[in-house]
């Protein structure tokens, strides 16, 4: 039996798909939706509601939104036990598969898992080791608003159509447009913000309330602190439902009260309502897709409840989104559907699914401009919303005709420089005596999953190099700290650092991510420009960013 799971920020969901259909699962409290809350009670584990409570009750043994942790090495402590982020994932799963399992009456063993579209390499693998810690096998992972516009495509759309998915959840914000059309689901393109969540409008409300009565946040203790955010969440889903909510409770010995108008609210998140618009403008670029070529607009994720995300995506579209699925239950629907295909469910014969890979992937080169050789530049060798599963081959040549070693660095990102961009490995790959100039093969596969395997072939020789990656990507330990901590220190005055050119490069780096088809030129403007820095000339240097800043507004009014 492979279930479908929804393993969410705030809520997560399971079940499994019939013939007829797909079906979710109530927990023990006879509710669909289990709170992703994990808290001790002496040596016991609770799950869900009664960990949600506790937040409350017992902050310093609960936790929650542990989600926005996954990949990293950082620990949330529960009394005087530490749990990776993994660990207490699992321990949602577990209790899902409790869930399952009781209303199936058969073990189950094997599971499909949705992920915002946007998680990296290393949440994906994080995220299949809660899985294994949870005891199943994660047979495949997949993007929540690719699951969200599969469960919309298979059970409300006849024909054909070009589909808008936001998704919208407790922690993070995806976006996917696909197209649907003869039992096939297919992905045009991705974006996102692992970052960007109801999550942050409720942080944003327990803010404002702190600044409108003047309490320093620092000084509440957690107890009390963690009393305002529950409260608050209310007050949030009021201002969801009404056009204004009145808040009053207790707060060290005083009696507070607050009320608030929806619209004001939406004027304190105008903010995080311009955060949402870059990655949805992103998407639709790498589509190549204007607003008159989407047939629907679909809304999914609780916190798209909020009217102030339905109001945006009507000012940027003309129209109105469609929120008819449940917004809570879209993504688990589909990862329902998406499990369903695994058991190769006679219902879904038909039905094909692809999607497409998040991030841009790649390795370091140096440029050579003039006598000088630049490195840290990013050569992609996989651009982002590739279809997946994809694999793509590069040629790269050592820098010295006798040099016996090359070393290939494995990155993720959308920046032209690496430092900007997320290592997720490297692979040191020894050259054949007097055989080096002919240079190296590196061939990068993605597969349906996420997961990215490394191969390197001497060309003289034919001899194969794999990639094995272990790290995380994005976690410093204290050496890596003091070692940037002085690097920064020790950094002087030098022309690149005026504000005017570094204005410039920003500028350059932002056009490099927005515009895939046009980053071999920019990525030459780039290195060009730092080579005029490099020569100090302040005359020089002024001629090369008026001529750098007119080709780029050029650039931008082509694009």
């Amino acid at each position: 039996m492979i279930v479908g799971i929804d393993l969410g920020t705030t809520h997560s969901l399971i079940g499994v798909h019939h013939a007829t259909g797909g079906e979710l699962f109530p927990n023990a409290h006879g509710d669909l939706l289990t709170p992703s809350v994990v808290s001790l009670d002496g040596d016991t584990v609770l799950v869900g509601k009664p960990a949600q409570d506790r937040l409350v009750t017992h902050p310093g043994l609960s936790v929650a939104t542990f989600k926005r942790l996954m990949g990293t090495a950082h620990e949330r402590r529960l009394g005087e036990r530490r749990f990776r982020p993994e660990e207490l994932s699992a321990l949602v799963l577990r209790s899902l598969l409790a869930d399952a399992e009781a209303a199936l009456g058969e073990k189950v063993r094997e599971a499909v898992i949705s992920v915002p579209a946007y998680f990296t390499d290393a949440q994906r693998k994080a995220t299949r080791a809660a899985g294994e810690l949870a005891g199943i096998r994660v047979e495949r992972l997949i993007n929540e608003p690719t699951a969200a516009a599969l469960a919309y495509g298979l059970r409300d759309r006849a024909g054909e159509g070009r589909v808008l998915v936001l998704d919208l959840g407790g922690g993070t914000f995806d976006v996917s447009i696909l197209e649907l059309f003869d039992g096939v689901v297919e992905v045009h393109a991705t974006a996102g913000d692992n970052y960007l969540g109801g999550e942050d409008f409720l942080t944003l409300l327990v803010k404002a309330f702190y600044s409108r009565h003047g309490i320093d946040p620092r000084r509440v203790a957690a107890a009390d602190a963690a009393v305002v955010r529950h409260r608050l969440e209310q007050f949030k889903r009021d201002l969801t439902d009404e056009r204004s909510a009145q808040l009053q409770l207790r707060l060290g010995g005083e009696d507070l009260r607050w009320q608030l108008e929806e619209a004001e609210f939406a004027q304190l998140a105008e903010p995080l309502l311009q955060r949402m618009r870059a990655p949805i403008e992103r998407a639709m670029r790498d589509a190549r897709l204007k607003p008159a070529d989407l047939d629907d607009i679909v809304l999914v994720g609780g916190a798209v409840r909020m009217p102030m995300v339905a109001r945006l995506v009507t000012r940027m579209f003309g129209r109105l989104p469609l929120r008819h699925i449940h917004p809570d239950q879209a993504i688990a629907l589909g990862a329902t559907v998406a499990a369903g295909l695994k058991s190769r469910d006679a219902s879904l014969e038909e039905v094909v699914l692809t999607d497409v890979c998040p991030y841009t992937l790649g390795t370091q080169v140096a440029h050579r401009v003039g006598h000088q050789v630049q490195t840290g530049y990013f050569h992609p060798i996989i651009p982002r919303n590739a279809v997946v599963p994809v694999s793509r081959e590069d040629e790269f040549f050592p820098m010295q005709d006798e040099q016996k070693q090359v070393r290939i660095d494995i990155y993720q990102g959308e920046s032209p420089m690496v430092d900007k961009n997320i290592k997720l490995g490297e692979i040191n790959v020894p050259l054949t005596a007097g055989k080096g100039s002919a240079g190296v093969r590196v061939r990068f596969t993605y597969d349906i999953n996420g997961l990215l395997q490394v191969e390197v072939t001497e060309s003289a020789t034919g001899q194969r190099h794999e990639l094995l990656i272990e790290q995380n990507p994005g976690l410093l330990d204290d050496a890596q700290i003091r070692e940037r901590l002085a690097k920064l220190d020790a950094l002087k005055i030098h022309p690149r650092e005026q504000q005017q050119n570094l204005a410039l490069l920003t500028r350059a780096e932002r056009l490099y991510e927005e515009h895939v088809a046009l980053r071999s030129t920019l990525q030459e403007w780039i290195a060009q420009f730092r080579s005029r820095l490099e020569s100090q000339d302040l005359a020089l240097i002024e001629q090369d960013r008026q001529r750098f800043a007119t080709a780029m507004d050029d650039l931008e009014i082509m694009a």
